[in-house]
């Protein structure tokens, strides 16, 4: 293969390594919908990523038999519809890097990592990691092949081989992004000091606004998983001085605000971040919230929103999100949960869809089954208040209260405000269990 061919051009190396990584969401650990550690992509240009798109639709036409100018515009579409939850721009995506397939079928190492990047984006994880493995055979050196492995690894419950293929990436090239890849490694582990470290090495060696912002992103989850919100909101503020529209730092200022008490704020902060991209997590974020204040209307109109959301993912057969389980079992049908979890958790085994499947397990009377997949997410050793409350429920409705105090004691000792609703429960639960004899 012609050396020029394996060289990718910046854009096409920042949007792959963007677009998957740190699809959690729910759990607190990375927002879903938050910058890229790799942006800008190619859409950023000064005048946007919809007038960058524009600028390649225009390439294509230029150029309709060059394979990168397809590659290129795939994997923008991707990073688009990755923060706009867009289908039909999943599709668009599809349509421009098959088409850069067909004129390279084989050894075309931009398109195979954008191909990575949209399976993963889709939550197809084990295609994900089939084009990953395609990537990484074209070209062995290049460390967007490993990022875009060590994703997919990740959400398959491969932890081992994701920790080695970060490792690879950074040998490769210890960048921002890389670091950040580390960084996430040993939050998953339950080590937030090294991740923080990490991740604040990845700031450090940040070249774009794009990877600034997303480190700042990640710091303010990590200072409120450690119950620091002055920190927290923080490292949002500045995250958000350099990319004031970004959704996934909107978020992380209304979660930090949510825990020094400025309630009305973060409902503002919630509100601009689903403007920006109406996803899942954000709409479920706004309507706890919302519910928790006593707005019960408000919280209604994002629930059905959330409604409309899942009608149209199971006309489509993808998998369920967490936070689309999470409110399935909370505010719909436990049963249709169950439903939804199982199907997710053949498809991605990761630690936040087995919390989830334990959750809707919980609220289906099947505690003895909850407590499995609630081990099965803490099983690395994962720092999160709302898995140890989802498992101290579950114990307690199986009657083991020393197991119940213990790991709600540690939800509340994480994050005191974890959650809207769970955090006034898990005091709750505590308090019930300390005046029974």
């Amino acid at each position: 293969m012609p050396r020029r061919r394996r060289h990718l051009r910046a854009t096409a190396v920042t949007i792959a390594l963007g677009v998957v990584m740190f699809t959690v969401g729910a759990i607190g650990l990375s927002p879903a919908g938050s910058s890229t550690p790799d942006a800008p992509s190619s859409g950023a240009s000064p005048a946007g990523p919809a007038r960058g798109i524009e600028l390649l639709r225009e390439r294509v036409q230029r150029l309709p038999k060059d394979p990168g100018s397809w590659a290129d515009l795939g994997m923008a579409l991707v990073q688009q519809a990755r923060t706009t939850a867009d289908q039909a721009t999943y599709a668009q995506a599809e349509k421009a890097l098959r088409r850069s397939l067909a004129l390279e079928p084989a050894e075309n190492l931009h398109a195979e990592i954008g191909m990575g990047a949209l399976c993963a984006a889709r939550h197809q994880f084990r295609d994900a990691l089939t084009w990953a493995r395609k990537a990484v055979a074209t070209s062995p050196a290049t460390p967007a092949s490993y990022g875009v492995l060590a994703d997919a690894h990740t959400q398959l419950g491969q932890y081992k081989e994701a920790e080695e293929a970060v490792q690879k990436m950074a040998d490769l090239r210890p960048d921002s992004s890389s670091l950040a890849r580390a960084s996430y490694t040993f939050e998953l582990r339950g080590d937030t000091g090294q991740a923080k470290t990490l991740m604040e090495r990845s700031l450090r060696a940040a070249g774009t606004p794009g990877e600034r912002a997303f480190a700042h992103t990640h710091l303010s989850s990590l200072a409120l998983d450690s119950g620091d919100p002055a920190t927290a909101l923080r490292q949002a503020e500045a995250g958000l001085a350099i990319a004031p529209r970004d959704a996934g730092l909107l978020e992380a200022r209304a979660k930090a605000r949510v825990a020094t008490g400025d309630r009305e704020r973060a409902v503002a902060g919630y509100t601009a971040a689903i403007a920006t991209a109406p996803l899942p997590q954000y709409l479920l974020g706004l309507g706890e919230l919302q519910q928790a204040l006593g707005h019960q209307d408000q919280a209604e109109a994002q629930y059905a929103v959330l409604r409309a959301q899942e009608t149209l993912r199971r006309a489509t057969g993808t998998p369920a999100d967490v936070d689309a389980i999470y409110f399935e079992a909370d505010h719909g049908d436990p049963r249709q949960a169950v439903t939804m979890a199982e199907e997710a958790v053949r498809e991605r085994p990761f630690i936040a869809v087995h919390d989830a499947y334990a959750w809707a397990l919980h609220r289906a009377g099947r505690d003895d089954e909850a407590l499995d997949h609630a081990d099965e997410a803490l099983v690395l050793g994962t720092r999160s208040a709302l898995f140890r409350f989802h498992r101290g429920a579950i114990h307690q409705a199986l009657g083991d209260v020393t197991a119940a105090r213990r790991d709600l004691q540690q939800a509340l000792a994480l994050d005191p405000s974890f959650h809207p609703l769970h955090a006034p429960a898990a005091r709750e639960a505590l308090r019930r269990i300390d005046d029974t004899p």
